[in-house]
């Protein structure tokens, strides 16, 4: 039978051991001969007000190529292409990961494309949420509420989790309201599923179905180690094979997007394949995991650092890591600028070399263009001293360009706001509608540029 990959999309979940939200904190364990049952119950009473519904809806936007015989017919005037709008709704799972600042987690396809993001708490309040970034290479997303009470989950460090450990999947099922389910974790570092571009994850027995995307996968002192993601789902339903996006992974992109309002996604520069047993062999060694490296980049953070064709990549900061896809999505979920050790063998011997990743210049542009379409093709950096967003280099003929922005350029203020940082200037323009006056300080003068 052919296996089925299946994203999860609708919101909380359900198994062996279900907790209403009516369920008393002072519940008493239940006793057999004055002895007490293992019960998961006190643990969840605390983290269960963690774990959120996501409701989403918004307009799904197609275009379809009008046939040249219906243009022929209405003549040259017709519309080359025919739009269409088609309101959707959706559900899922999400996390609330900073009490204080309402900071909630869940994953960019649950959140993707909505005009609206609506989120039900485990009391019964319902508050709308604010995106604060995404990254849809790993499938996260960062939302915001306002709102006062709130239970956050503490962040387990998903590096020392084993095989065997035990884990809690807790979420929106179907829509049917928070359900809760256990097992234990299956596998680690799994990845080229096909899933996402960068996968890393974690495999879970625990019971997951559409509606858990964006839920929580705890241990059993309630501590987050994963957000539930996808699903192996031949018949449509789970067969015990789940898949989570590692705290550590998520804990990286959250704290990029906070600083940056976006994710400054590392680089290493390095091409290379999974380690296999004909190239262990091959090269006299005895370890079956790691990164074979092909090709490094000249000038690139792994040239500087020293690394070297033929080398195996063995671990990333002291912890093994099994393939080349492992390592890509370690490194590419590590902000750039970080400082990052890397364990090889070369010709045989046990090394060890530090590199500081450099910057994807592709994803800095795309996000210059995500915040307005006029500024792509302008690779965007936070000033010193919070003075502004500054323009450190510009793409010849983009959009960028032709609005007159060149390398040296510090973005000031939008119309009459001043910009700190580039989360700051984010905001803005989410606010602003139609041409915006961009202030800029070019050597020691103050201009303006205005996009349309």
């Amino acid at each position: 039978m052919k296996t089925k990959l299946s994203l999860l999309s609708a919101a909380f979940l359900s198994a062996s051991l279900m907790l209403a939200p009516t369920v008393s904190q002072a519940a008493i364990p239940l006793a057999v001969g004055g002895e007490l049952l293992p019960s998961l119950a006190p643990m969840l009473h605390k983290t269960t007000p963690a774990v959120v519904a996501v409701a989403v809806s918004g307009t799904h936007v197609s275009k379809q190529k009008v046939p040249d015989a219906f243009r022929y017919f209405f003549g040259p005037n017709a519309p080359r292409e025919q739009v269409q709008e088609r309101p959707f709704k959706g559900l899922g799972s999400g996390v609330i990961i900073d009490a204080k600042e309402g900071y909630i987690v869940t994953n960019n396809h649950v959140i993707e494309g909505a005009d609206e993001i609506l989120i039900g708490l485990s009391d019964g309040r319902e508050v709308e949420a604010k995106l604060i970034g995404t990254d849809t290479e790993s499938d996260i997303a960062l939302l915001k509420i306002e709102a006062k009470n709130l239970t956050a989950l503490k962040r387990a460090d998903s590096d020392e989790l084993q095989v065997g450990d035990f884990a809690v999947a807790i979420g929106n099922p179907f829509g049917l309201g928070q359900t809760v389910t256990s097992g234990i974790v299956s596998a680690m570092g799994r990845s080229g599923l096909g899933i996402e571009m960068l996968e890393n994850f974690i495999q879970t027995d625990a019971a997951i179905n559409s509606g858990n995307s964006g839920g929580a996968l705890v241990n059993l002192n309630g501590d987050l180690i994963g957000i539930n993601t996808a699903i192996v789902a031949p018949g449509g339903g789970n067969v015990g094979i789940g898949f989570a996006i590692p705290s550590n992974m998520v804990n990286n992109l959250v704290d990029q997007i906070i600083e940056h309002g976006e994710v400054r996604r590392g680089v290493l520069g390095v091409l290379g394949q999974d380690l296999t047993s004909e190239l262990a062999k091959g090269f006299g060694i005895e370890t079956q995991h790691g990164g074979f490296i092909n090709e490094v980049m000249p000038d690139s953070a792994a040239d500087k650092a020293g690394i070297k064709v033929g080398d195996i990549i063995t671990s990333v900061n002291g912890r093994k890591i099994k393939s080349f896809q492992e390592l890509r999505a370690k490194v590419a979920t590590m902000g750039a600028g970080s400082k990052v050790e890397f364990g090889l063998i070369r010709d045989g011997d046990e090394e060890s070399v530090t590199a500081t990743l450099g910057e994807s210049t592709q994803t800095a542009e795309a996000a210059a263009g995500a915040v307005h379409p006029m500024l792509q093709g302008a690779k965007l950096e936070n000033a010193d001293a919070s003075s502004g967003v500054a323009i450190t280099d510009v793409a010849q003929g983009s959009p960028a360009a032709a609005s007159g922005l060149i390398k040296g350029d510090v973005i000031v203020g939008v119309n009459r706001t001043k910009v700190k940082n580039l989360k700051s200037l984010k905001s803005v323009f989410e606010e602003q509608k139609g041409s915006v006056a961009l202030k800029i300080q070019r050597d020691n003068t103050s201009i303006y540029l205005i996009l349309r």
